[in-house]
Parts: structure tokens; sequence; C-alpha cells
């Protein structure tokens, strides 16, 4: 299927690729359809372009390559939704919020997107016990001082 998309024109997106949420992603409630679009230059983001609006995209990326120790808890509810039968068929990405000022670019760890890619069938999840914040900093703020390794001196 070819997606007209505003961003990056015509797509071929091939059905076996497209993504199918079980329940729509926070205030875009019209859309369930989507496909991911990989461009070198924009590594380690994606883009996770919706099928059924050409003006829709979101910016993701994998969580692990943001906080190494991500670990969410998926309920039983959401394994049968998302037929999950192995560990190995999930693939998890987090929306990117890029502000006016860069320097703010933030990500959601809180709403984390599930992908079963043996069916494409996908759910965001909104993780209810958890310490993960819906703004999570990709960069320290202008008045935090810059975390530093601390030097070690062999006496």
């Amino acid at each position: 299927m070819v997606v007209q998309t505003e961003r990056f024109g015509p797509i071929e997106a091939p059905e076996e690729k497209l993504i199918r949420l079980q329940k729509p992603i926070l205030g875009f409630e019209g859309c369930a359809t989507f496909f991911l679009v990989e461009q070198d230059e924009f590594r380690p983001f994606l883009w996770l372009q919706s099928a059924d609006r050409p003006d829709l995209a979101f910016i993701v990326i994998n969580p692990l390559l943001v906080r190494s120790d991500y670990r969410i808890e998926v309920h039983a509810e959401e394994v049968r939704d998302l037929e999950i039968t192995s560990l190995r068929q999930v693939e998890t990405y987090v929306i990117v919020t890029v502000p006016e000022n860069p320097r703010d670019i933030s990500v959601n760890l809180q709403g984390p997107i599930v992908i079963n890619r043996g069916n494409n069938f996908a759910k965001q999840l909104v993780l209810v016990n958890s310490s993960y914040s819906v703004r999570h900093r990709l960069l320290p703020a202008a008045d935090e001082e810059p975390v530093r390794e601390r030097e070690t001196v062999e006496v």
C-alpha cells in the first residue's frame, strides 16, 4: 500500500509492516494503523507514521537507549490483547517530544508503545505504578551542572 505522507511524500508501506493499534494513542482516537520509518541520518530515532492521517508522525526511540535499566510490567490483559507468546516478538518504543527549545527534548517513559512483531498488534501502555516520567529529559537543564566522571588517581 502506498501512503501519501506530509513529511516524507509517498511511501510504500507493505501490508506485513503495518502496525495495528489495539487501542489508539491517547489523544489520537481516529488513528489505528501506523508503520515505522527509518532514516539513517535520524538514527537512533524513528518515525511512527500514521497510515490514516498523512500529517501525523511521532518521533520514537527504543527506551533502552535512553535508560539502560528501563523495565516495564505488562499485565496479562495486554499480553492477551497483543497475543504475545514470546518476549522475542516484542519491541518497545517511547514517544519523543521536541519543543520549541530543542534543549528541552524529552521522552514519555510512562507511556511506552509495545509492538508484537509476530502479528504487528500494538498498544500504548499507561504505567500506573511507575517512577518513570512523561517528560524524561534527554539533555541536562541549562541550570544543571553536567554530570562528570570522577577522576581516578593511582597512588
